[in-house]
């Protein structure tokens, strides 16, 4: 099985050193100039070149929360809003781009029964579950923020979601006519949790901010909110707060002290922007 879903996407990517074609085989992906980058045992590969470990990537504990708070539903109409508006612009048989892909759960839920994915993130870890979301994703580690190791044109929807956006590379993966889909939160997403245990907010700007990150090559074309109630547990609570950004700035043990102070169960909202856009450029 190894590599078996690099297979689908092998001819989408592009060596990150010199950009040329990729093969597979072997147990690793090569291209004509020597260049070769060993497939993981769990069937991901890793084009990321340079030195040093990115101090962004989610560790082994924020995939471990993620996995189990996703696998339990809590954001399922997101899920299922998002394979919406992926078939109604693939027809279920084109290429899907998740970047940030995280696990792929998002992306394992929107492929449609022609589509094939292609889930990028930075974390190994998480890849390691993503390239095992769906028998038809082929999972790559690679950075967000540098030239991504693909070939221009190449994918009909690039799904982003809660994750870095880089709007020169995605318009140049993205064919014409193609949608880059854009989930953030809104600031009212995670209430009450954002109030009383002094998570990280959304900034009020921030819809201001990713049309600046897109605006020189994307307009945006619409936009909708999805929103759900959802009833969680401490430790649910503590698993949502661990796979976010507030991961990184909470003192775990303080953490714990003040999610034990809360109702239980207690109500949370999930509230995000979904926005949809098109390549100008």
């Amino acid at each position: 099985m190894m590599g078996g879903m690099l297979a689908d996407v092998i001819d989408y990517l592009l060596c990150p050193v010199c950009r040329g074609d990729l093969t597979l085989g072997g147990g690793a992906v090569r291209c004509a100039s020597g260049h070769s980058f060993d497939v993981a045992r769990q069937g991901y590969v890793s084009l990321l070149t340079g030195s040093g470990v990115p101090g962004t990537a989610d560790t082994p504990a924020m995939v471990a929360a993620r996995e189990a708070f996703l696998g339990a539903g809590h954001y399922a109409s997101l899920a299922g809003r998002l394979r919406e508006l992926v078939a109604d612009r693939t027809g279920g048989g084109g290429v899907v781009l998740d970047a940030g892909a995280g696990t792929g759960h998002y992306l394992a839920r929107a492929l449609g029964p022609r589509d094939t994915g292609i889930a990028l993130d930075i974390s190994k870890h998480a890849l390691k579950r993503a390239a095992r979301a769906h028998p038809r994703v082929g999972a790559v580690v690679a950075d967000i923020w540098r030239p991504l190791p693909l070939r221009d044109a190449c994918a009909d929807v690039v799904l982003d979601v809660f994750a870095p956006r880089n709007g020169p590379e995605f318009a140049r993966v993205l064919r014409p006519g193609g949608t880059l889909i854009v989930v953030t939160p809104t600031p009212g997403h995670l209430a009450p949790l954002v109030e009383t245990l002094g998570l990280l907010s959304v900034d009020e700007s921030k819809g201001r901010r990713v049309e600046e990150a897109l605006g020189a090559h994307f307009a945006e074309t619409g936009h909708l909110v999805e929103e759900s109630e959802m009833t969680l547990g401490h430790q649910a609570v503590e698993t949502v707060v661990g796979m976010g950004p507030s991961a990184w700035h909470t003192d775990p043990a303080k953490l714990r002290a003040d999610i034990s102070r809360l109702p239980e169960p207690i109500g949370v909202k999930m509230s995000c922007r979904i926005s949809l856009f098109r390549k100008i450029t």
